[in-house]
């Protein structure tokens, strides 16, 4: 997100008494949202540099949860961009992506080992 875009978000969030302001990070195009959140967390929207909207969730400066990209965000207005921050549930778990597979791939087990001279031996 751009400067201009997250000051208007800020603004618009602000109008709504969410405590929002300009989270800045280490580079030049690294510009978010960071909102308070109510019970000590805060969520820090969009300033990883990437397309999309998506956010990280903090406590005392650890990560305690997510919100995941949202789809089809890569050019959205201020205004919808307020709408969907003033709008997310922070204590909802994010559902898993219906493109993504949940399932863990587990390797076959190996055949078992082939007889040896040494079990030919105890055999007779």
């Amino acid at each position: 997100m751009d400067e201009a875009t997250a000051t208007d978000v800020v603004e618009l969030l602000r109008a709504r008494r969410i405590f929002a302001s300009i989270n800045r990070r280490a580079g030049v195009y690294n510009v978010g949202v960071r909102v308070v959140i109510p019970d000590g967390r805060e969520a820090i929207w969009d300033n990883d540099g990437a397309a999309g909207l998506e956010a990280m969730v903090l406590r005392d400066g650890v990560l305690v949860g997510f919100v995941p990209q949202i789809p089809d965000s890569d050019d959205l207005s201020a205004t919808a961009i307020a709408e969907i921050i003033a709008g997310t549930d922070y204590d909802k778990r994010p559902e898993p992506s219906p493109s993504r597979s949940t399932a863990v791939p587990r390797p076959a087990p190996p055949p078992p080992p082939k007889p040896g001279w040494r079990d030919k031996l105890r055999r007779r």
